[in-house]
């Protein structure tokens, strides 16, 4: 158990895991931090947490574990902050979706003080905000573990062992092996669920009244917060243009195929996508 665990800017996912520690008892005293003042004041009337602190400063002293939340762009402004306030034995995560850039410059804003380990769970939903939480929110989810070469084996070890305690399923991987993953599983499908909406809207607006559950479900995600996507893209921009440009081989494929009536190769793409598709494993009850 964590004695003291601090959250930093908890949206849907910060709450979720201060949710989720005070649900599987992982964490004693729970404290957290947002940036805006009404939202801090809402989140004194919560019984997930234990105290909710003015400043990021405030939140991070004498905590054993501090797991921010914020934005991928302000991860790293965030742990220079708290750097002074920091035990020196304290350990610091994050939930960001991009990892190389962060994992390489945390440990050198913490300054000597305590260790960063990166983390990203592979969860969570197009609604944002912390009133959408819940705790089983990583139950039997991946979450992965970004540990450079040079990290302490014994600080990666009780990160993975913090979002073990919740229920998730830990995959350890580097930084920037990470960000080639999640290229092509998380932020291509953001994409092209966001362009594929953003081409519709150049037709009839009409249309969309007859949307069924093909369309609705292949774009569910487009209603993810933009400025948020901006930041993840801008981060992962190398990866995300190598998983595009293989993409769009593929389409082009399919494109040949149709102006050509190839209906075998055709047949033989979709009966691709599909064996992949059922190759999924089934999602957590």
């Amino acid at each position: 158990m964590v004695q003291r665990l601090a959250i930093l800017a908890p949206g849907l996912l910060g709450a979720s895991v201060a949710q989720a520690a005070r649900h599987y008892r992982a964490a004693q005293h729970i404290v957290l931090w947002a940036r805006r003042p009404e939202t801090r004041l809402t989140l004194r009337e919560q019984a997930w947490c234990d105290a909710v602190a003015d400043t990021p400063q405030t939140a991070a002293e004498g905590a054993e574990l501090v797991v921010i939340c914020s934005p991928v762009d302000r991860i790293v402004p965030l742990v220079s902050d708290i750097a002074p306030a920091l035990a020196p034995q304290a350990l610091v995560t994050d939930v960001g979706s991009v990892k190389g850039e962060i994992c390489r410059l945390a440990p050198a804003a913490l300054r000597g003080r305590g260790a960063f380990v990166g983390s990203h769970p592979m969860t969570g939903s197009e609604k944002t905000g912390w009133e959408h939480a819940r705790p089983d929110l990583f139950a039997r989810r991946a979450v992965f573990v970004t540990p450079l070469e040079e990290t302490d084996p014994r600080a990666t070890e009780r990160i993975a062992a913090f979002w073990a305690a919740l229920d998730a399923e830990v995959a350890t991987v580097a930084p920037d092996a990470h960000d080639e993953i999640v290229a092509h599983i998380s932020h291509l499908p953001q994409v092209l669920a966001s362009t594929l909406c953003a081409a519709l809207a150049r037709r009839e607006p009409g249309w969309r009244n007859f949307a069924g559950g093909g369309l609705r479900d292949t774009t569910r995600i487009a209603g993810s917060d933009p400025k948020l996507w901006r930041t993840i893209l801008e981060q992962n921009r190398d990866e995300v243009l190598r998983a595009l440009r293989a993409y769009q081989e593929e389409l082009h494929g399919l494109e040949r195929a149709l102006a050509n009536r190839d209906w075998f190769e055709v047949q033989a793409l979709l009966e691709r996508g599909r064996a992949f598709r059922d190759q999924f494993r089934p999602p957590p009850a």
